[in-house]
């Protein structure tokens, strides 16, 4: 027999991030415990910020019985001339009876102890007080707190308990408070517990006060109220999911409110404006014409039938924000940007100070400007003498910004404030946007630099901190990686796909090893291919093939991962390829270094001559791309299955052996200057 089950753990305000961070484990913490106590059902797991909620819309009143059978020890380790050893004892006593009382089976060939015993099903309401506790000491909040006398801990105090099984309250205490059958709504609309009749009602009397219990209809609440405030005032809203979500989890009932502030502040770049909403207030920006307008918009949790009130204190509470931002962005601005102060910033212990790593990095920036300049030049239309200039002040005002009051204040502007400072103060574009676009891309997905100038500019960044770090044994061990160093190589390898740039792994370390303390290279190499393994969307085997052809270029890896995954993925290729396996088998014994020179003399079937002609074809043939020219390849497998068909490769004949091998193992040859195709694996 099934019943409803309400469990409703009350809270003082949860904080919404920690929330935020768990509620995916705290659902599955409790399908668990359901799954352990043989109880398992559907269920709803539902937060406000005053509440925690289980909603079981049935759920069994008691356990199932269930027989258990427990194997114990072989009886030639149980008896000892006739009598029980340590071993049996051990045993009854886990089964909580009597050796006499245990008997003796056959499992796998031998004669063991043997206990079955048939186990009572308890009733739910019983195991609940229990099951909750397990469920709320199992939430992993991070910093947690205790309140009044007590020694335990929870991320807020806990202020009443419902538990409600049919029609029936469950006696469960938790933290010195005792479950009842009442709630609380809103504190606007009753500052006093409201009795909960039953669970029927539960949700009409959270309504009724002025609690919308599920949080996406509170998201839904928010957005249509987001729809109405665009189409009355004309505006666009931002929607920003993660703040979105943050505004959900501490509001009950949600109101969105169209506030402004002066216009005077509009002279802060946007970025500044949206910084101080967003992160100190949780405001969402509005945007007119495409551009931030003086307006925002809180989500109140206030229960009144006028908002006004609330509206004005928001806007008293940003202005000061804002003014704030002004006086920074003014004061920046009459200093300048320069990178005096840098020296005396740590960046890294064993790697120097910041102006230690805008000197590594201006070494790299220069390489690298030095290997791509036909394109940079073919780009900007620039001299490599302008560039060369050009680079050097980007590369040095990079991490300006570092020493002005505003990233002081606000650190995650740092780099757009100095792309802001820079363009104002007067200097070329190329500079102030590879300012603003040195850290990119900033993650999956994120975007990339916009010239190839910029992309070198963050490259140099990315290698140099990847280089640094190595050099002094910082590398990222496991799931561990404070310094984001896979982060970096996950960003190199897009720019350099993204723009067509070579980028030879050994030849890179080779180029700029020399800038740092001695260190293992092969680490890095190791670490950066360990990377391409995981950043292409392909078949993982097409990927191994690619690498293991010996290619390190990384814009190469991509091309020829393209196109031999274009192929592998396509229907027909599994019937295919099992002609290409057998070439790879037969020259699994060849060193492909040798001289695998053919004797077309030594043919004597047809099927020779067809295969050595459509291979010299292809070996002779002219392609745009990998794509073709792997076309080509698979192409010869009509001509590859004749030659199985006719050709006895393995002959007794000597010389006709070493011949026919040397004419698969070409093929296989031509095939592995793109990808070794013994890895492939469909």
């Amino acid at each position: 027999m099934t019943q409803p089950l309400l469990i409703e753990i009350g809270v003082e305000e949860l904080p919404a991030i920690p929330l935020l961070k768990i509620v995916s484990t705290i659902e599955k913490s409790w399908k668990t415990i359901l799954q352990e106590y043989k109880l398992n059902c559907d269920f709803e797991f539902i937060y406000t910020p005053r509440r925690l909620v289980l909603n079981h819309k049935a759920i069994a009143l008691q356990q199932e019985d269930s027989i258990i059978e427990l194997m114990g020890p072989p009886l030639a380790a149980a008896f000892k001339e006739g009598k029980p050893t340590g071993a049996a004892e051990g045993f009854a006593r886990k089964c909580g009876v009597s050796i006499s009382e245990l008997k003796q089976i056959e499992s796998n060939g031998r004669d063991v102890l043997y206990y079955k015993k048939e186990e009572k099903g308890v009733a739910t309401a019983l195991l609940l007080e229990e099951m909750i506790k397990k469920w709320i000491f199992s939430m992993a909040f991070g910093k947690m707190m205790r309140w009044g006398s007590r020694r335990d801990e929870f991320i807020r105090p806990i202020r009443w308990i419902q538990v409600r099984l049919a029609e029936k309250s469950v006696p469960v205490e938790l933290f010195g408070v005792r479950s009842d059958t009442k709630t609380f709504v809103h504190r606007m609309v009753n500052q006093e517990a409201v009795e909960v009749p039953n669970i029927n009602e539960y949700e009409e009397i959270l309504a009724r006060g002025g609690v919308v219990l599920y949080p996406q209809n509170r998201k839904e609440r928010i957005l249509d109220q987001f729809d109405a405030l665009e189409s009355e005032y004309h505006v666009f809203i931002e929607r920003d999911e993660a703040l979105l979500d943050e505004v959900v989890a501490i509001t009950e009932n949600p109101k969105a409110l169209l506030g402004t502030f002066d216009e005077l502040f509009l002279e802060l770049p946007p970025e500044v404006i949206i910084t101080s909403m967003k992160e100190h207030q949780r405001y969402f920006p509005v945007f007119e014409h495409g551009k931030i307008a003086n307006k925002f918009v809180v989500v109140s949790n206030a229960y009144t039938d006028d908002y006004s009130k609330v509206i004005a204190g928001n806007e008293r509470v940003l202005k000061p924000r804002l003014s704030d931002g002004l006086f920074f962005y003014k004061n920046d601005l009459k200093k300048g940007l320069s990178t005096a102060g840098l020296e005396k910033v740590q960046f890294i212990d064993g790697l120097g100070t910041l102006n230690d790593k805008i000197v590594r990095e201006k070494h790299i920036a220069m390489r690298l400007l030095g290997l791509y300049m036909e394109k940079v030049e073919a780009q900007t239309g620039k001299n490599n003498i302008v560039l060369e200039k050009e680079m050097d002040k980007a590369i040095n005002l990079a991490k300006a910004d570092l020493m002005s009051e505003m990233v002081y204040e606000f650190t995650e502007l740092q780099g757009l404030m100095g792309y802001y400072y820079a363009k104002a103060l007067g200097e070329n574009e190329l500079v102030y946007t590879a300012i603003k676009e040195q850290y990119m891309p900033v993650g999956e997905g994120a975007e990339l630099p916009g010239s190839i100038f910029s992309a070198i500019v963050a490259m140099s960044i990315k290698l140099d901190t990847l280089f640094g770090l190595f050099s002094i044994g910082k590398i990222p061990t496991g799931s561990k990686d404070p310094f984001a160093l896979r982060r970096a190589v996950n960003g190199i390898i897009k720019i350099v796909t993204a723009y067509d740039l070579s980028f030879h792994i050994e030849d890179i370390i080779t180029l700029l090893k020399n800038e740092y303390a001695d260190f293992d290279t092969k680490l890095l190499s190791d670490f950066i291919i360990e990377r391409i393994n995981k950043s292409f969307d392909a078949n993982p085997s097409v990927i191994a093939s690619v690498l293991a052809s010996g290619e390190r270029d990384i814009n190469e890896i991509a091309k020829k991962v393209a196109a031999l995954n274009l192929i592998v993925s396509s229907e027909s290729f599994k019937e295919q390829f099992s002609t290409f396996k057998r070439v790879a088998n037969i020259s699994k014994e060849l060193d492909l270094d040798d001289d695998l020179s053919i004797d077309v003399a030594l043919f004597k079937e047809e099927a020779e001559v067809s295969l050595y002609n459509a291979y010299e074809k292809v070996l002779n043939g002219i392609f745009a791309d990998y794509a073709q020219r792997l076309d080509a390849l698979f192409g010869l497998k009509r001509e590859l299955d004749a030659y199985f068909e006719d050709v006895m490769v393995n002959t007794e004949e000597i010389a006709l052996r070493v011949n026919r091998q040397h004419m698969i193992g070409s093929v296989y040859k031509a095939f592995k200057d793109i990808a070794d195709i013994k890895e492939i694996t469909i």
